[in-house]
């Protein structure tokens, strides 16, 4: 599993998607704003209590997850 401590995998919480930890706001729709070309203001802009450092969090367990999918 995965340790980064601004997501939070709650069952209750978006069908158990990975979120920011405290939102509702899914790592795969902050991926999907980032794909669309959409920079750190924006997404912080349209969503104003998530960070910088959330958007890091959420681009580091991506590429950690990918990580371990590899190893296999």
């Amino acid at each position: 599993m995965i340790n980064e401590e601004r997501i939070d995998i709650n069952p209750k919480i978006c069908s158990g998607k990975p979120c920011i930890k405290g939102t509702r706001i899914t790592i795969s729709l902050i991926l999907e704003w980032l794909e669309m070309g959409k920079s750190f203001e924006e997404i912080i802009k349209a969503y104003p209590h998530l960070t910088g450092e959330d958007i890091s969090a959420a681009i580091r367990y991506a590429r950690k997850t990918l990580e371990q999918i590899e190893r296999f």
